[in-house]
């Protein structure tokens, strides 16, 4: 009897430990359990293989540790179905048994073989793998092109990768989607910006970075109100992850200075960002439909004397069409114009 006790206390840890460990919900997991029993009686006993999922009884009482198992099969006179048996047969299991009625055959999940255990774990396992894929695409499907917050979990030492947990799920932010320079600790919590997420009708994985410009840009959606309500609006955005970003905005109310907003009262707003970034530099520049200004404007803090459009000219490789001008600065702004590493 000790032996009994001690196997349905284990049997109930186990369930407790699934369902923690993998964020499942108990009703969820129960079913997935009942699930892989199916399968495993069926490999055991080939007699039920052709039986369906609806002639299968379980029933698990988590609060007794318990689970009971059975197949139902309707007594006939010449059975043909696998969920079907004689009278006979069926009066040596029920005594009481009718021709109409039902029986149930008591199976015991203790007894299957190694190869029928197996083949329930496995599926379990596999029922617990979908049900976290669909999760995983559930829980991101709508966050494709936002900025997220993530804990950063685990830090591989040689790879680089670090593991970012969002509510239940792991991803995976990659060195290369990393700010070149930045140092991130487990711990921390970091802000990322959700690219994609890939194979998801497979084995979806959602790819994260903080290299992306978009980035940038819902960060400053984050922290200044004017844009988040459209009064200010993000034009364009140039970046050099690490190093600088470059973004173009406008006023759509003559009232609202665009530069202003974003770098906002005793530059509030733009430091808050900045911090975020690893101390990346940002230039605000106002947007102007006229190219020679909009170009001059990109180039600051250069001084810039004249702006002349170019004709397009082909690529020298790929004969494409390509658009040029032509930019005078002072000696002494070159270096600043063409900027880090030209």
């Amino acid at each position: 009897m000790a032996v009994q006790k001690e196997k349905k206390e284990k049997l109930g840890e186990a369930l407790l430990g699934i369902e923690k460990e993998n964020g499942i919900d108990g009703d969820i997991l129960i079913e997935k359990i009942k699930t892989g029993l199916i399968r495993a009686a069926r490999k055991q006993y080939k007699e039920f293989s052709g039986c369906t999922d609806e002639d299968f009884k379980i029933e698990i009482d988590r609060e007794k540790n318990k689970i009971t198992m059975a197949v139902i099969k309707q007594v006939v006179e010449n059975p043909e179905a696998p969920n079907e048996i004689s009278l006979e047969d069926a009066k040596q299991i029920n005594s009481r048994a009718k021709i109409g009625g039902k029986v149930n055959i008591k199976l015991s999940p203790a007894s299957f073989g190694r190869g029928a255990a197996g083949a329930a774990k496995q599926s379990l396992r596999n029922d617990i793998r979908d049900y976290e894929n669909a999760q995983l695409v559930e829980q991101f499907k709508d966050k494709v092109g936002e900025c997220i917050t993530a804990k950063v979990v685990r830090i591989d030492a040689v790879s680089g990768i670090a593991t970012l947990q969002v509510e239940k799920n792991e991803i995976l932010l990659f060195k290369s989607e990393q700010i070149p320079g930045e140092i991130i600790r487990e711990g921390q919590f970091v802000k990322v910006y959700v690219m994609e997420i890939k194979n998801s009708d497979k084995k979806p994985a959602v790819k994260v970075s903080r290299k992306h410009h978009g980035l940038v840009k819902r960060l400053f959606e984050l922290e200044v109100p004017e844009i988040h309500d459209g009064t200010v609006e993000i034009k364009s955005i140039s970046r050099e992850a690490g190093v600088r970003t470059k973004i173009a905005v406008m006023s759509n109310d003559e009232n609202v200075d665009a530069k202003g907003a974003c770098i906002g009262p005793r530059r509030s707003r733009i430091t808050k960002i900045i911090e975020e970034l690893e101390g990346e530099k940002i230039d605000i520049i106002q947007y102007s439909e006229n190219d020679e200004e909009f170009i001059a404007a990109a180039l600051s803090p250069a001084q810039v004397i004249s702006v002349t459009i170019n004709d397009p000219e082909p690529d020298e490789k790929t004969g494409e069409m390509k658009n040029k001008c032509t930019v005078i600065v002072p000696n002494n702004q070159l270096s600043l114009a063409i900027g880090n590493r030209g």
